[in-house]
């Protein structure tokens, strides 16, 4: 939820980072341009070769060579703050049962100012990540592993940020879109239903707020605000429409406390077609295993709210480095929580917290979730922990990062209550780099009024995640990094049992020149009920040339 008043109490919420940093070569290719300006950019090509072992018993060894081409790049200027860091990968298996793969890897976000008050922001995303939360969990997502699919996001716009007088006026545009390919297979067991495949969608959304902060005109602060949300999808037709206008008020009780309110209207609305049936009713797919859209059929409206909702809370700020939002309210027909936490020890250790629910569709949340990350993020060295789909860690305390295992926990078309909670701590200290992320996210799927041929829309699911990241620097021409994770999905089904997955990696890595070399050894497992379970060990050497 928009919370645009709590800007005007004590500058809550902290800046975009001014630090920009790349974690590969001594040869990265950097100039200082004077007056705080710095550029970073290293383009390099990878060989690797790496070996995969199944530790379940029946000894499978896979060995592939991967050859990578890719680029890590950053800017920081007093009006442009971004950071890319991309990598393709050819995946070449001696495997006869296992195809070669083409596999695409990168964050990129960029927030640049562009005239007094106006600014504008993207980011982009290539990842791999699971596909059904009931299915299989494999840490390494390399080859032809069930369940995982690559998924492309990206989003820009602009932001005003102006006033007139007392009155503070803002304005936002974003425009987003996100492809999903469809996966090889999930890896159910027998007699188990189906999601529909998420293919693409486009998003919009546009918010605009006006306000007076306490004490300009009246002791209290006053703001309204207004926004609109679209999201089409072409699974099915899926729409997702949400108009809202709210007041809010901030009264300060002391000089760090403050008291928060706020009342408004909602009109929200996700609907969709149904899929074409065969004479027996079972919906009918296409070539990647997506339902085909009835374009005749009537369109089905899978959640709609259509009202006046409210929230209150306090907002504290006992230090510029510390701030807290808490607020409970009635929205979505029950009661809401929400709230924020954001602490930076330093200019190099932060902690953020957050605490939300809204109504969301994958396309939506992703967008969401890639606008939180830091245009400042510690890249990986490789192709176990450079995935991009859990936690991604900055290296400013002042945006500590962010996690998508909200989003990543399932993919569906379906629109969805989502709540939960995020944490995110990152620390940059001298030659040593730490980054844990802890989470917990639940969904409620909505269900199209009768509904036809879908039949697992309206169940509950639910994950717990937890991730860590650590690095250091052993002296100017070599360093090690480890990354370890563990996350449990419950998919809410009585016919389906709980998923845990969990891995952990090491890097040492040492550079000659332009020339780097890496060694890295990692252990994967996933577990679901007593039936279906994996354990594997990977080594991988590789080789970097950089430019």
């Amino acid at each position: 939820m928009s919370r645009t008043f709590t800007r005007t109490f004590s500058a809550l919420g902290a800046g975009t980072s001014a630090l920009a940093l790349v974690a590969a070569t001594p040869a990265d290719a950097q100039r200082d341009a004077g007056g705080g300006k710095q550029v970073t950019i290293a383009p390099y090509i990878e060989a690797s070769q790496t070996l995969e072992a199944d530790l379940n018993g029946d000894g499978d060894v896979l060995t592939y060579t991967s050859l990578a081409a890719g680029i890590d790049a950053a800017i920081s200027t007093p009006r442009v703050e971004g950071q890319v860091s991309y990598r393709y990968e050819r995946r070449i298996a001696y495997d006869r049962y296992t195809g070669d793969d083409d596999v695409h890897t990168g964050l990129a976000r960029v927030s640049a100012k562009i005239a007094p008050g106006l600014s504008i922001e993207g980011g982009a995303l290539a990842t791999r990540t699971r596909s059904d939360i009931r299915g299989s969990a494999p840490g390494l997502l390399a080859g032809n592993d069930t369940n995982v699919t690559e998924v492309y996001s990206l989003y820009a716009g602009p932001t005003l940020a102006t006033s007139a007088g007392p009155l503070a006026i803002n304005g936002a545009y974003r425009i987003g879109y996100t492809k999903v390919e469809a996966p090889n297979s999930v890896g159910l067991d027998a007699g188990q239903p189906r999601f529909d495949y998420f293919d693409h969608s486009l998003g919009q959304s546009a918010t605009v707020s006006a306000g007076v902060s306490p004490g300009s005109v009246l002791p209290v602060g006053l703001t309204a605000s207004a926004g609109y949300d679209r999201e089409d999808a072409s699974q099915l037709k899926q729409r997702y429409e949400d108009f809202y206008a709210r007041g809010d008020a901030l009264l300060p009780v002391t000089p760090t406390l403050a008291l928060a309110g706020g009342v408004g209207y909602e009109k929200l609305t996700t609907s969709q077609k149904d899929p074409v049936l065969t004479a027996a009713g079972l919906p009918v797919t296409d070539n990647n295993g997506r339902f085909v859209t009835n374009e005749a059929s009537p369109r089905r409206i899978t959640y709609r709210t259509d009202g006046v909702y409210f929230d209150a809370g306090v907002v504290w700020r006992p230090n510029h480095r510390t701030s807290l939002g808490a607020y409970v309210g009635r929205r979505y027909g029950s009661t809401s929580y929400t709230g924020t936490l954001s602490y930076q020890a330093s200019r190099s250790v932060g902690l953020a917290v957050n605490v939300y629910d809204s109504v969301e569709t994958f396309g939506h949340q992703l967008r969401e979730g890639l606008s939180n990350l830091p245009t400042s993020f510690i890249a990986a060295r490789n192709a176990y922990t450079q995935q991009y789909n859990g936690c991604v860690f900055s290296t400013s305390g002042t945006t500590p990062g962010g996690c998508l295992n909200d989003v990543f926990q399932s993919i569906s078309t379906a629109s969805y209550r989502a709540r939960g909670v995020d944490g995110v701590l990152s620390i940059n200290r001298g030659q040593n780099s730490f980054g844990l992320g802890v989470g917990y996210s639940n969904r409620k799927l909505f269900q199209p009024n009768n509904a036809v041929g879908v039949t697992l829309y309206g169940l509950e699911d639910e994950s717990y995640y937890g991730q860590a990241f650590y690095a250091r620097q052993l002296s100017r021409v070599d360093g090690i990094q480890a990354n370890a994770f563990i996350n449990y999905y419950d998919p809410g089904l009585p016919t389906a049992d709980g998923v845990w997955g969990y891995g952990a990696t090491a890097t040492y890595y040492r550079n000659f020149g332009q020339l780097g070399t890496t060694a890295t050894v990692g252990l994967f497992g996933y577990d679901s009920g007593d039936l279906r379970s994996q354990l594997s060990a990977q080594a991988l050497l590789g080789a970097r040339y950089t430019f």
